[in-house]
């Protein structure tokens, strides 16, 4: 499906050609030193030639996702797992109208994944795989009830986002007992299935979960080194659209991670030194506003976190001095007027230019109800 052009959007083969230039290898690096002093300043000016390369999904798209019965689909957080990268998708619909609009169709599963060894985002992402069923089609990796939206069960099970812990990977989701209004919604809880063969099973990690009115209902997550430990920092927001942003850390081990016990929950800091809590309610909000489905990574051309969130219909990225803050103001990556619909900007640690300058991410719009690929160049000021 076409989108209509604006005076913001840039011509996806000349920035193709430009970022092929400073492409280096995109891989992932290792865990984040964390740096707790809050006192740096801010570096990001803004951001430039925001440009569509690709659609991902759905008719049209550069991959051929009919072929495994994905006709809309939304989100695509991403994990990286060794020289694999998995797309997590939600609600994925296999017959859907033309004309449909959003989040409708036959052949419904709450989630899929595909998996990809494309390490040159400068052109889209060519996926090399999915997790399927017996015949072949894009299979769930844990299949929500699929119970009406006003009798208070589970509609459905979306992924919010991924880690690994050696060759574990894990997925968070969210159960949804209600949708409402649009950017609102319910939760019943979010918890983790993990996978340790490669992606092909997928298992309810048993014990763990958090509230559904908790601030741990949507996650984005980070391999940091903190104290000279490999920790999993965890940001996140409520069911909706409509809350500020909170962070929690569990260490990067298996025991850790499949036992409540083992998050700490962000319960501020004095200077530079943070405080952690076993209590959730502890917790104190890191950022206030009406965060939307959001990433955090660290920046190596800023030298600075990143996060990138949708907010009343427009997509922002903001800098942070420290895992929980200060945060910047924030600055418009994507706009409704430009790209109607938008939501879920996610960026990947693995897909920058060999500068970090670039950064490449997936977003999904709501009419055409799928993903599409896109590139931004960072503006950092001058010393």
């Amino acid at each position: 499906m076409s989108h209509p052009t604006s005076p913001r959007r840039t011509l996806a083969t000349v920035a193709v050609a430009a970022s092929a230039l400073a492409l280096g290898a995109c891989s992932a690096s290792g865990p984040t030193a964390v740096d707790p002093n809050p006192d740096k300043p801010f570096v990001l000016a803004g951001v430039s030639d925001v440009t569509e390369i690709a659609q991902l999904t759905g008719p049209g798209a550069m991959n051929d996702t009919a072929a495994v019965g994905v006709a809309g689909t939304d989100l695509g957080s991403m994990v990286n797992v060794g020289e694999k990268t998995f797309f997590l998708f939600g609600d994925t619909f296999g017959e859907r109208d033309p004309d449909s609009i959003g989040g409708q169709g036959g052949f419904w599963r709450s989630n899929v994944a595909a998996w990809t060894t494309d390490d040159d985002p400068t052109d889209g992402i060519t996926f090399d795989g999915w997790h399927v069923d017996d015949v072949g089609l894009a299979a769930a990796l844990i299949e929500g009830d699929h119970d009406s939206n006003d009798i208070g069960g589970e509609v459905t099970k979306i992924p919010t986002y991924g880690f690994t812990v050696g060759d574990d990977m894990y997925v968070s989701y969210m159960s949804v007992s209600h949708w409402g209004d649009p950017g609102a919604w319910d939760a019943n809880h979010s918890a983790l299935i993990t996978s340790s063969d490669g992606g092909e099973s997928w298992h309810p990690v048993p014990g763990v979960r958090w509230p559904g009115d908790s601030n741990f209902v949507q996650f984005a997550t980070a391999h940091v080194m903190d104290g000279g430990s490999d920790y999993v920092y965890i940001w996140g927001i409520r069911s909706g659209r409509f809350g500020g942003v909170q962070l929690m850390r569990v260490r990067s081990e298996r025991s850790a991670v499949e036992s409540q016990s083992g998050y700490e929950y962000f319960a501020g800091a004095d200077g530079a030194t943070p405080h952690w809590s076993a209590d959730m309610a502890d917790a104190v909000t890191v950022l206030e506003g009406t965060i939307g489905e959001l990433s955090v990574m660290w920046s190596r051309y800023l030298d600075r976190w990143i996060m990138t969130y949708s907010d009343a219909g427009n997509a922002y990225i903001r800098e942070g001095a420290t895992p929980w803050g200060p945060w910047g103001e924030p600055i418009e990556l994507a706009s409704a007027s430009d790209y109607p619909g938008l939501y879920s900007p996610y960026l990947n640690p693995r897909y920058t230019s060999a500068d970090g300058r670039t950064v490449y991410f997936a977003m999904s719009l709501w009419g055409p109800y799928n993903v599409f690929w896109f590139s931004a160049r960072l503006d950092r000021r001058a010393p």
